[in-house]
């Protein structure tokens, strides 16, 4: 069968190329990148409507193309997870899926570094980071901390397209909304192991789960979620008190309060899950709890910017609605 699908491979510059690579993009989680990219924006002062999109658009899209240049190293198990994925079924080649990828993130970078040219030194190291990931999440103590820092990369290049390093270095409450990337993230991508245990211990991955067990891995998830939420309730309260938060700030308090309890449900699935199988609401979970308290600390920041986080969590529903398969995330 596959090797019918090998013959059928599509050219780059199809229509067919274009919908698989799209595929391969993981539409539902360009949304990822899209908020950790506005929750660095949401901390600087002054941004006109232009470069806010521009930046928007670089860091919605540059997970897209850095998921497309990982599944080029790890065909091994999402052969086996991931079957779905057009890469998987020879539909298109690793050297297209490098050639596009690598092409999409230099254009991100780009925007990224035109505005401030320190983001070309972070972007390069980024670029290194997707491309070396592989080898990290082979290891136990390495994946979701090493996948991490190069989503808190990104905050950090969003933010410093309208700063610079000395105003990040003396910004405690910036510390605290990319600790609440970094942390928030290290727990999705810590608890979406739990869909591919199987396969990784096939395939030699010895992630978290595979080398200690799902209930080990449940413990350090908790832990995981409630960094996050200490680092949400840092930026929270580091200029306001709890009893102004309601009076004064009620639309972000309230989508603090929304992600918190996701985080909690989360936190309390994963505990549940005793095979790959029932893994995919636990991890829907992680990502939905990442945007709102993200959201929630946005919100905080720019209060103006509620609707379009409205209209922004919307959308990413009903992406994930369509994603083409219901127990991949």
């Amino acid at each position: 069968m596959k090797t019918v699908e090998m013959n059928k491979q599509y050219k780059t510059l199809s229509v067919d190329f274009a919908k698989a690579y799209i595929i391969t993009m993981r539409p539902y989680l360009l949304f990822v990148s899209g908020i950790t990219g506005i929750c660095g924006m949401s901390f600087v002062e002054e941004l006109t409507i232009s470069k806010s999109i521009l930046i928007f658009l670089a860091s919605f899209l540059s997970y897209g193309f850095g998921q497309a240049l990982t599944d080029c190293f790890q065909t091994d198990t999402d052969s086996i997870s991931s079957p779905y994925r057009p890469l998987t079924q020879g539909k298109i080649s690793k050297n297209q899926l490098l050639t596009v990828s690598i092409v999409g993130l230099i254009l991100c970078v780009s925007v990224f570094a035109v505005y401030n040219p320190v983001n070309l030194l972070l972007g390069t190291l980024s670029g290194f980071g997707l491309a070396t990931y592989t080898y990290f999440k082979k290891r136990y103590w390495g994946g979701p901390f090493y996948n991490a820092w190069i989503v808190g990369v990104l905050f950090l290049m969003a933010n410093l397209c309208g700063s610079d390093i000395v105003t990040f270095t003396g910004n405690y409450k910036l510390i605290y909304g990319l600790s609440a990337v970094f942390w928030g993230y290290a727990n999705f991508v810590l608890v979406g192991y739990f869909k591919d245990v199987e396969a990784d211990r096939e395939t030699g991955y010895n992630t978290f789960p595979v080398v200690f067990g799902r209930r080990l891995s449940s413990i350090a998830s908790n832990i995981f979620g409630v960094i996050t939420i200490l680092a949400t309730i840092s930026v929270f309260t580091y200029s306001n008190s709890f009893d102004q938060l309601f009076e004064q700030l009620p639309f972000a308090t309230i989508l603090f309060l929304i992600g918190t309890v996701v985080m909690f449900v989360c936190q309390v699935l994963v505990h549940l899950i005793k095979n790959d199988d029932e893994s995919s609401n636990a991890i829907s979970l992680s990502v939905h709890a990442y945007i709102l308290l993200l959201a929630s600390i946005i919100v905080l920041n720019r209060s103006e910017w509620f609707i379009p986080m409205i209209i922004f969590y919307v959308f990413f529903n009903l992406t994930m609605i369509f994603r083409p398969a219901k127990n991949q995330i």
